[in-house]
Formats: structure tokens, C-alpha cells, sequence
């Protein structure tokens, strides 16, 4: 699925544009930034400038540092937000750290976010098939860490495909303007 980036200014598509424009598979254990040009671009970046009028303009931010692979980043941004967005990020920051365990931890946090239904249909049709009729973070978790076990398997392949998906639905909810 590609990410919808009419709804975002210029600089902030200009800056995916870095790599894959949204639709980059990020890594199921975060190692290394994936752009350096991007690291240094958000360095100096306000959320306010880069999101205006946004839902969750820090949750935005939160996004990009996560889609560019830059732990540490979103990490501190992710940890001053306190919101559900705030701790989603949290999560899946530490869930591609790994430390699971942190990151149920925060998914206890969030509670039943808006973008769950979304994320449990997209999950289903990319292959994954959790039980139960609402999305299961903490199943979600277990098949990373599962997957990250099997390099270059489908199962990878999937929970690659997956957190995409996670990714694009909940940057989209942070980055989007409120109603």
C-alpha cells in the first residue's frame, strides 16, 4: 500500500522522498539510521514547521525519526509525548530495539488506538492472521520477534509488510490535519 502524501507540505515529502516515500520496509531490529541526509534534515526541523495544524505534529515527528531507522531520536521524542500516539511510538521503537518486553509495556499504554481496525484488515490481507476480532499488539510483537529469527523468510517478509502498514496508518493519523 502506498502512503497518501498529498495531505503533507512539501519538506515533510521531500525528506521520505530520502527513502521510499513511505512505503520503505523498516527493519524488524533497528541497527543504523537508513539516511543520513534525512537524519540531518530532521535534526533541524520543528514539528510545529514540519506539521502544521496536525492532530499529533510530535507524534509526526516520532514517525519520520522511526521510518528513518533513528532510534535514539525517536526515542526521546516518543518518551516527552504523552498521548497514545506517544506511546505507541514508544512501543514500536523498542519493539524493533528489540526489547519486547518494553514494548508491551507501552502498548498497555496506548490501549485500543483508532488505527487498530485498519491495521487488523491490512494485516489480514498482507498474510497475517491473528486470532480474535481486534487487533492484537502484544500477538504482533511475539510474530516479530519470531520473524526476526527467520531472515529473509515469508514470515519476515510479512512482519516487514505488516509494521509498513502500522507505520503508514499511524503517521497518518498523527500527521494529519485535525477535525
Amino acid at each position: 500500500m502506498a502512503l497518501d502524501t498529498s495531505f503533507l507540505q512539501p519538506a515533510v515529502v521531500a525528506i521520505l522522498d530520502l527513502d521510499g516515500s513511505g512505503d520503505r520496509l523498516l527493519p524488524l531490529e533497528c541497527k543504523t539510521p537508513s539516511s543520513p541526509e534525512a537524519e540531518r534534515r530532521l535534526e533541524s526541523a520543528q514539528s510545529q514547521d514540519l506539521f502544521p495544524g496536525a492532530r499529533s505534529p510530535e507524534g509526526a515527528l516520532a514517525g519520520l525519526w522511526v521510518y528513518f531507522s533513528c532510534f535514539d531520536q525517536a526515542h526521546t521524542v516518543a518518551q516527552e509525548l504523552h498521548t497514545p500516539e506517544g506511546s505507541y511510538w514508544h512501543a514500536v521503537v523498542h519493539r524493533q530495539e528489540p526489547d519486547d518486553w518494553n514494548s508491551g509495556y507501552w502498548f498497555r499504554r496506548v490501549g485500543a488506538h483508532p488505527v487498530f481496525p485498519e491495521l487488523l484488515q491490512g494485516a489480514a490481507e498482507l498474510g497475517y492472521r491473528p486470532s480474535g476480532s481486534a487487533w492484537d499488539p502484544f500477538a504482533f510483537i511475539e510474530y516479530c520477534a519470531e520473524a526476526r529469527k527467520r531472515p529473509g523468510s515469508a514470515t519476515e517478509r510479512v512482519a516487514r509488510e505488516v509494521q509498513r502498514l502500522e507505520w503508514q496508518l499511524l503517521f497518518a493519523w498523527c500527521a494529519r490535519v485535525r477535525r
